[in-house]
């Protein structure tokens, strides 16, 4: 398990960066504004409803924190940077991992399905990236989702372009919150009079999303000198396999019985999350005039 998790986060982060080898970073830019309206509505959604879930279960508040945050961010990154800060223990953290890679795979599985259901243009990859980018916990699902659509009606890599710049600026929330959990968790501390490990910026501060930016900016300064874009094209199809390698991966640290044996609550908890985070995603796009 330790060999595909390690394989997961760096599948995952090759994934992203190469990616951005061929987008224009002004496309880039733009995404993340048109987004950013529907991502602060569902990590709103997702931490609103785990507090209140927390509350009424009876459900630890650590592990509903980690899920919380995981199913609101960006998955087990969010989770990883998170623990540290409210001390949370192995067991929590694994519990809220296999929360999270449970509904990465559900989402994966069927979200594709689920836009063509009801009724996502299929002409262009716009509206199903920013349904993934935002509705959709970790990174690897966001990617694998956006690919199986580009797959379904031939777009290329539009949806996953789409998918994956709206996914970076939502990742970014890690930074702001884990700042405010790393206050409470001292206000509380001094209370109590105990010690805290407090806020890590270099843990919290994902690393992938500069390295994405930097490809990113390469590629604009190519294109503008006069570098065809086919240059770029074996890079973007090499991140398609770390695509696949992550979701492999994802299989392989998913032990479905051992979730289920460990207790319903936190499965109930993280399912809200997803529903919840789902459906303000489709509403807001709708709002927004996006679907």
């Amino acid at each position: 398990r330790s060999v595909s998790a390690f394989l997961l986060n760096r599948s995952s982060d090759l994934e992203i960066v190469l990616l951005g080898f061929g987008m224009n970073l002004s496309v880039v830019l733009q995404t993340g504004k048109q987004s950013l309206p529907i991502i602060l509505c569902t990590i709103s959604t997702s931490l609103i409803l785990s507090w209140i879930l927390h509350k009424v279960m009876n459900i630890k508040g650590n592990t509903a924190t980690l899920i919380g945050v995981g199913s609101s961010i960006c998955g087990c990154s969010a989770i990883a940077a998170t623990a540290p800060v409210i001390d949370a223990d192995d067991d929590e953290v694994a519990q809220a991992i296999s929360v999270i890679f449970f509904f990465n795979v559900l989402a994966a599985l069927l979200f594709p399905s689920l836009g063509k259901l009801i009724g996502f243009d299929i002409t262009t990859g716009e509206t199903f990236g920013i349904f993934a980018g935002t509705a959709v916990n970790d990174t690897s699902s966001v990617t694998a989702a956006a690919s199986t659509w580009d797959s379904m009606w031939n777009l290329g890599n539009q949806t996953l372009d789409k998918a994956v710049t709206v996914k970076l600026t939502r990742t970014l929330a890690i930074i702001p919150i884990t700042l405010v959990l790393a206050y409470l968790r001292a206000r509380e501390a001094k209370k109590d009079g105990s010690s805290t490990n407090g806020f890590s910026f270099r843990r919290a501060f994902p690393m992938f999303i500069v390295f994405f930016v930097i490809a990113s900016i390469i590629t604009t300064i190519c294109l503008r000198a006069g570098v065809p874009s086919y240059v770029f094209k074996p890079l973007k199809e090499l991140s398609k396999f770390f695509i696949i390698m992550a979701m492999a991966a994802i299989g392989l640290n998913s032990n479905i019985i051992k979730l289920i044996k460990s207790g319903g609550k936190p499965i109930l908890l993280g399912g809200c999350c997803w529903i919840g985070i789902t459906v303000v995603s489709l509403l807001m796009q709708h709002v927004m005039g996006i679907w």
